[in-house]
């Protein structure tokens, strides 16, 4: 068994991650508005940018393994990992967004799907449905970490979600959560779907980015020719959400979002607690 090495953050720490993490969510924020039919993927991709440059932060997903954009935009049957280019959006589409960026040294990492208007009127209510089952299970997971007791918890939540739905989407697992702090990707890897192993023990200090990609059909994928577009082999539509949370002895704290996920987590009865100054 591969031995894990997490890292564990102080809370001044944790306070400079959720600077990362929070330019995000104002990137997210300005991605919503500019999504719309006849806008390219590329003019998106741009966005992203001019909100890192405001803020003075970088995308740690720009050179990544070569990665060649600042964010990763996946359309209709493509699950993550989309390059932004010239492909012009269409009335209906589901479109994933997943962004990062890196301040002082930390990372924020964290992921929406939407889906745009007009269309079909039932392929877009079939997508909004993914889009809003893909989201409940990351809040499903994001409640198992504040419960749990092994990293292994917040995938079988998220397992339980998913299989008591009808029709049952598919979950990725070919692709997971982990965890994040000075590096983008660091141990654990954090599952979406039951496992044997249970994991790691969930401990203060820990932050985990949990990531559902679920899909409209079967979870079996491909990777395309430029090594990093991953489609579904049936041409189902997928969704993609993630959200960096943290750990402490007090409690949890949803590091991309203001309220620390206060208005989401309150139909668990779990109340953030947050980081101080």
């Amino acid at each position: 068994m591969r031995r894990e090495h997490i890292e564990y953050k102080t809370m001044a720490q944790l306070r400079k991650i959720r600077k990362a993490a929070l330019i995000v969510n104002d990137i997210h924020t300005a991605l919503r508005q500019a999504a719309k039919p006849g806008v390219t993927t590329k003019q998106l991709d741009d966005v992203a940018l001019r909100v890192l440059h405001d803020h003075g932060a970088k995308s740690n997903f720009m050179g990544y393994e070569g990665y060649p954009a600042q964010t990763c935009i996946s359309v209709n049957d493509v699950i993550v990992h989309g390059i932004p280019g010239d492909h012009v959006l269409e009335p209906g589409d589901i479109l994933s967004f997943d962004c990062g960026c890196v301040l002082n040294g930390w990372h924020g990492d964290a992921a929406f799907t939407m889906v745009l208007p007009g269309g079909d009127e039932a392929v877009h209510e079939r997508r909004e449905w993914l889009c809003e089952v893909t989201r409940r299970s990351m809040w499903v997971g994001i409640a198992a970490m504040a419960h749990g007791a092994h990293v292994g918890d917040i995938g079988a939540a998220i397992d339980d979600y998913i299989s008591g739905l009808s029709p049952e989407p598919g979950i990725v697992e070919d692709y997971v959560g982990h965890g994040i702090g000075t590096q983008m990707h660091q141990d654990p890897d954090v599952p979406n779907y039951r496992t044997y192993d249970r994991g790691a023990k969930l401990k203060p200090g820990m932050v985990l980015c949990i990531e559902p990609m679920i899909t409209a059909g079967d979870q079996d994928n491909f990777t395309e020719p430029d090594e990093w577009t991953v489609r579904t082999e049936d041409g189902s539509d997928a969704a993609h959400w993630e959200s960096e949370v943290a750990l402490t002895d007090k409690g949890i704290w949803v590091m991309n979002l203001p309220d620390g996920g206060a208005s989401e987590l309150a139909r668990f009865g779990i109340t953030p607690v947050p980081l101080g100054e």
